[in-house]
């Protein structure tokens, strides 16, 4: 989705005007919002009324109050930070135990960012570094994050434009990749076959948080040449989703 400096200018006024809550100014009128953040009234009064709406504030005909929605704001960043340090041990584990690297991703901006990453020992290493992105529809960690989504979330997605191919294997019809995540959300894991690079193989499967949210994707990529999907699937596999649901536990 496309956004316009008109939407990400009234985005940025309506943070202006939760970061003006606060433990000395726990409840704001519209005059109040206005004169900490420099807004006009109507534009604080516009802000608040869209708060309000959203669930993030609340309104008793006089004072706006923050929800403990807006809670979840910081338990974005608070769960960010802390789950690749809790992941650490388990991708150790699981690289130890398939002799093979293994990365933890999580969705960001319509596509799998890597955060976490455990270095296997063989000098040829498949796979990608930490910070690094890949498309969802061409990777394992990027279905088993589709496959975290409501369907509604998952049409947005699919409707949201074209799939170019990167290998003659990607999927690159929406109707494709949907059959995929599906199978994803099915099996429990999700396999890239040479679909985002020749070679390539990659496994993953889902971290959720005990809520039943998927959070993040653990995968373990490898050589063509050293292993098959189906050994993908049944000795890896097991391995990586007793670790996602440790780490999971610990969310």
């Amino acid at each position: 989705m496309r956004m316009t400096a008109e939407v990400m200018a009234g985005l940025a006024k309506g943070l202006a005007v939760l970061e003006a809550f606060g433990a000395s100014s726990p409840r704001l009128t519209i005059s109040d919002a206005a004169r900490a953040t420099g807004l006009s009234r109507a534009a604080a009064r516009r802000c608040l009324t869209t708060l309000t709406e959203l669930g993030y504030v609340t309104f008793d005909g006089k004072f706006f109050s923050p929800t403990p929605r807006v809670l979840r704001l910081g338990a974005t960043y608070d769960e960010s930070v802390q789950l690749p340090q809790l992941a650490r041990p388990h991708l150790a584990a699981v690289r130890d135990a398939v002799d093979e690297s293994a990365s933890l991703a999580v969705l960001s901006a319509g596509e799998s960012l890597f955060v976490a990453r455990s270095e296997g020992t063989r000098i040829v290493n498949a796979g990608v570094r930490v910070g690094a992105r890949v498309p969802l529809y061409a990777s394992a960690t990027g279905r088993v994050l589709l496959a975290g989504l409501s369907d509604d979330e998952l049409s947005d997605y699919l409707d949201s434009g074209d799939f170019p191919a990167r290998t003659p294997k990607t999927p690159v019809t929406a109707e494709d990749i949907k059959r995929r995540v599906e199978h994803a959300r099915t099996e429990g894991l999700a396999i890239s076959d040479e679909e985002l690079e020749l070679g390539l193989l990659s496994i993953a499967v889902p971290v959720t948080d005990p809520a039943g949210h998927v959070v993040a994707a653990m995968s373990v990529s490898t050589s063509a040449a050293r292993a098959s999907a189906e050994e993908l699937r049944t000795r890896f596999g097991p391995i990586m989703k007793q670790h996602a649901s440790l780490l999971g536990r610990q969310l």
